[in-house]
């Protein structure tokens, strides 16, 4: 295993050169700099050129390549142009939101759709069977922008129960702890719930397959042989090895819990890395999307090998020589 992990190591080093080079070259590739984007008439061209040699948009951009891999060598990433300051401190300011946001509708999802698998198998063909399977079709093939617009229309402008965007009410500042956690909580329950509705319907769609596809093994077929009761067997025996794959998906869900969702942030308004990368992109400031792009690389990276890991901690098959 040990092996394993300084092998996959290795091999992330010249994978992350090559994203984030990709990506510093598409950026550039876009006609214009910052100063393009200010909206002021006013602006002479000896005020524009001060900008750009501030922010080093004069100099070629070989030379810009390399003083950012530089920088980045020594851990700097940069000042953001938007927000004049450093690019780790906006990054590390929107994780904690989006941590928040992807862990709830990662729970969410791996809850919801064990649950709605496991009753579903338990009943065959039965009348929830065949709702949840349509329900999990059509969630699962649904927009998440449709879904997170019907869900605002629903429940915070027809009904009114909960807010529409943002993380916090203007009225929770300077609130109690507990008031505030839980307008927090409040807030959370549209975005993670869109998010965690649709992973939910793949995940039911996938698990209620794979304990269909199993029903017949030697394993099962010897544990109802026992006398053992059908849930039984499909809660002790069958679950077990058709969790494998999710096992799996858990370490490739780590970009998903690092990057966020870049559609529903924005449309929520939530201050977290998928908003901040769509706020970087508006304003082309260069140093923000090139941090949030090496963040996101690393992350799919590191869960691919977290991804690994877990396999071949939780089925021995996989550490046998092949």
């Amino acid at each position: 295993m040990a092996r394993l992990i300084l092998r996959r190591i290795l091999l992330a080093i010249p994978l992350l050169w090559l994203v984030v080079t990709l990506t510093f070259v598409a950026v550039h590739a876009v006609p214009g700099t910052v100063a393009d984007l200010i909206d002021n008439p006013q602006l002479s061209p000896q005020a524009r050129a001060h900008i750009e040699q501030r922010f080093g948009l004069d100099r070629p951009v070989s030379v810009q390549y390399v003083r950012w891999l530089e920088a980045l060598a020594h851990g700097d990433l940069g000042v953001s142009f938007l927000y004049r300051q450093p690019v780790s401190r906006v990054v590390l300011r929107a994780l904690p939101p989006t941590l928040l946001l992807t862990g709830t509708a990662l729970a969410l999802d791996l809850i919801l759709g064990i649950l709605l698998a496991v009753i579903a198998v338990a009943r065959p063909r039965s009348w929830f069977d065949r709702v949840s399977t349509v329900l999990s079709l059509g969630l699962y093939g649904m927009p998440s922008f449709w879904l997170a617009g019907l869900a605002i229309l629903v429940f915070a402008v027809i009904l009114g129960w909960l807010p529409a965007s943002h993380m916090h009410s203007v009225s929770a500042i300077g609130a109690s702890g507990g008031a505030r956690f839980a307008d927090l909580l409040r807030h959370l329950v549209l975005p993670a719930g869109v998010l965690g509705v649709v992973g939910a319907a793949g995940t039911a769609r996938y698990l209620r397959s794979t304990l269909l596809d199993i029903q017949d093994a030697r394993f099962l077929l010897a544990a109802r042989a026992r006398g053992l009761s059908r849930r039984r067997v499909l809660l002790v025996h069958a679950l077990r090895p058709a969790l494998l794959p999710l096992v799996t998906l858990l370490g490739l869900a780590i970009p998903f819990l690092v990057s966020g969702s870049l559609v529903i942030e924005v449309i929520f308004a939530w201050p977290g890395i998928g908003r901040v990368l769509w706020t970087a992109a508006w304003a082309r400031d260069v140093p923000v999307i090139l941090a949030v792009t090496l963040l996101g690389a690393t992350a799919v990276i590191a869960g691919n090998l977290v991804a690994d890991v877990l396999y071949i901690l939780v089925d021995p098959r996989a550490r046998s020589p092949r």
